[in-house]
């Protein structure tokens, strides 16, 4: 999907008194998704048991 049309659908998600700041809130998220899975596809992910590790250790 072209991005000018998955931008729209987004925006057509909101509610219709949604903020310009709301709406780049939710282009913003789309986009790092976007990218998120574009890497786990390039096997660039971390594997669940990692990530639990890691924000173990973070949170200790």
């Amino acid at each position: 999907m072209p991005e000018k049309e998955a931008a729209k659908k987004v925006i057509d998600t909101l509610p219709d008194d949604a903020t310009l700041d709301d709406i780049m809130h939710a282009l913003y998220v789309r986009a790092k998704f976007e990218r998120g899975e574009r890497e786990i596809r390039g096997g660039k992910g971390v594997p669940h048991d990692q990530a639990k590790r890691r924000l173990r250790r973070l949170t200790s």
